[in-house]
């Protein structure tokens, strides 16, 4: 199957280690280190949403201009994080992954510090440039110590870090900056990249086998048109899932005519529908070359729509938002090997792109519920937004992605 091209690569590294014994002493603590990782991350980007108003009120600023600071997060991982992947496409893995913390712990420290809404935009930007590359890194090292046929798998145990800060994260860092405010919040975060960092140290492997690749085939992996055909059908997909996300809080309030202390519920209903879909799609990613997007997109539509015609009633809305985040993390999975496949010498920046498109989703997702609202169509047409944009993924990788060939996997020494 196509998919495996990604479980060979990812340790391309993974093709260097197949005949040699895997130095890692405990494979499980160097999951859980990158998980933890991906949890430090996840909580700072997550945590800030619950926030804005209160850096606003202290940097003197509106709310719309103090979004300009999730705005440039957002940025730093679609520009920034590409950038850095291909700058240290040399670099080890480990070092990578160790420089990254370094760097996430600086950006967050900063916009602890931050005097001023200038400041405070460049260090969130930043922040978000560890992203993608912290999970780029972070797959190939799972999947080398889970070994060939576990590509999907390992990008999920990755990525678990993540779903877990979208049950925590957000409501936390909004707690921790309500009652002690917002610097404790980013304080709090780097808090947690130092025992990240520490576990790190401690239990990434030692290896040869995690050298980094070239320049040369790091760039050589963007001319393809496989990659850039992945990347426009995660980034349409994957939209529809912040066209509900962005606007929970609403659904509850004003659809469903409830109070908002069901908000945090409702987030974290679909916070542990992202982790269950995660968990079940990095195994069919792993078994299947399609059935993972195909069945996870078509998920998505069919609990949008139910959403659209009767998520008034909170009895229906509950149930749809465990489903839309389980369907659509059910796909990421088989995003992330089907990029790969299409260039197995660029495991690393495969899962970066893969980052880079979901933030875009993220962008997308919320500027169509925004046209949505705007046009009068009440607050569930969020839903209707996010239909489009998915149905438009889908359609796009059905008829040509799903039909490109994958590039064979290099063999190095």
């Amino acid at each position: 199957m196509h998919q495996r091209a990604y479980d060979r690569q990812c340790t391309a590294e993974e093709t260097r280690h197949t005949s040699a014994k895997s130095p890692i002493r405990n494979p499980k603590l160097t999951l859980f280190a990158l998980a933890l990782g991906t949890f430090a991350i996840g909580a700072g980007e997550f945590g800030s949403n619950g926030i804005i108003q209160l850096f606003a009120s202290d940097l003197d600023v509106s709310v719309p201009v103090a979004t300009y600071a999730i705005t440039a997060y957002a940025f730093g991982v679609m520009i920034g994080s590409p950038a850095i992947t291909l700058l240290a496409a040399r670099v080890n893995r480990r070092t990578l992954l160790l420089g990254l913390i370094g760097l996430f712990l600086v950006g967050n420290g900063l916009s602890a510090l931050a005097p001023d809404i200038v400041l405070f935009v460049v260090f969130r930007f930043v922040a978000g440039s560890v992203q993608g590359a912290f999970f780029g890194a972070g797959a190939v090292v799972a999947a080398y110590v889970y070994g060939p046929g576990k590509g999907g798998k390992a990008f999920a145990t990755v990525m678990g870090g993540l779903t877990v800060a979208t049950i925590a994260g957000s409501p936390l860092g909004t707690f921790i900056g309500q009652h002690a405010g917002w610097r404790v919040m980013y304080g709090t975060v780097v808090a947690v990249g130092l025992l990240a960092g520490a576990a790190l140290m401690a239990w990434l492997p030692r290896t040869d086998d995690l050298r980094g690749s070239s320049l040369t085939g790091e760039l050589r992996a963007l001319r393809r048109r496989g990659v850039w055909l992945m990347v426009t059908v995660a980034a349409f997909g994957i939209s529809s899932i912040f066209a509900v996300y962005t606007f929970i809080g609403p659904f509850v309030t004003d659809a469903a005519l409830r109070d908002a202390s069901l908000i945090p519920i409702a987030l974290a209903v679909f916070g542990v529908g992202m982790a269950v879909g995660n968990h079940v799609g990095g195994r069919v990613a792993d078994r299947y070359e399609n059935r993972g997007l195909v069945l996870g997109y078509g998920g998505v539509l069919v609990f949008l729509v139910l959403i659209g015609v009767a998520g008034g009633n909170l009895v229906i809305l509950l149930p749809c938002l465990f489903g839309v985040g389980a369907t659509m993390m059910f796909a990421i999975p088989t995003i992330q090997v089907r990029l790969t496949s299409f260039a197995p010498d660029a495991p690393t920046l495969m899962g970066t792109l893969n980052l880079a498109a979901l933030n875009l989703a993220n962008c997308l997702g919320a500027i169509g519920g925004a046209v949505a609202l705007d046009a009068g169509w009440g607050t569930l047409s969020t839903v209707w937004a996010g239909f489009v944009l998915t149905t438009a993924g889908l359609f796009l990788y059905v008829t040509t992605v799903a039909r490109v060939k994958p590039v064979p996997v290099p063999l190095r020494a």
